[in-house]
């Protein structure tokens, strides 16, 4: 697998491994339950779904158990990931285990979801990015990221240059005039029930 950035290599690699190791387990699906339930409150008749870069699966798990039955399609940079992801469905999703900046939409989905992702893309392919998950939504786009009025680089892991912040709600507000805010909320990493990493997402819909 080619990459264009720098960042792709390192969520591919042995870095997108060890991130693996990190985060499952009930206690994370749980807590994915908890901020679906109250993030897509306000969707209707969900059937269909893609997540972009979904690693394991916990995202999706959790989106399974609110709409039964849902088609589930994930696309993911990481082998491994991609292999695990397999094994937590019966029947699994589609998976397609490439790079998002690679990804060719070919379908519409009810639900687009991109969850921790958009904080590691690197910033000349966020045009790129979010026109992908445009063009794959008929109805609601869903983001969760690190928010920051004005693009910032934070130093993640000991790593410079892959993690970034910044408005990508607003960005792909006035990019694209055809998706509308339906709803925000913020959770923090101090919940004591349900904590989520000082996620603020955002619910968007797409007009007809």
């Amino acid at each position: 697998m080619k990459f264009k950035t720098e960042q792709e290599e390192f969520w591919a690699g042995e870095f997108g491994v060890e991130y693996i190791n990190r985060n499952q387990g009930a206690k994370a699906i749980a807590g994915n339950l908890n901020f679906f339930s109250k993030s897509l409150s306000k969707t209707k008749r969900i059937k269909s779904c893609i997540e972009f870069g979904a690693n394991i699966g916990l995202n999706l798990s959790a989106i399974n158990l609110l709409f039964p039955g849902i088609d589930s399609h994930a696309v993911e940079i990481n082998a491994r990931a991609c292999d695990e992801l397999k094994k937590s469905f019966a029947p699994p999703p589609n998976v397609y285990n490439e790079s998002i900046l690679d990804f060719v939409p070919k379908n519409k989905y009810d639900l687009v979801l991109i969850k921790g992702v958009l904080i590691h893309i690197n910033p000349e392919q966020l045009k790129n990015v979010y026109e992908k998950l445009v063009a794959s939504t008929s109805q609601y786009l869903m983001i969760a990221e690190y928010y920051n009025p004005s693009p910032t680089m934070i130093t993640y892991r000991g790593h410079s240059d892959r993690l970034f912040k910044r408005d990508f709600a607003g960005e792909i507000l006035e990019q694209f005039p055809q998706m509308q805010l339906l709803d925000y909320g913020f959770v923090y990493h101090r919940d004591l029930n349900f904590p989520q990493d000082d996620i603020t997402w955002f619910l968007m819909e797409k007009s007809r």
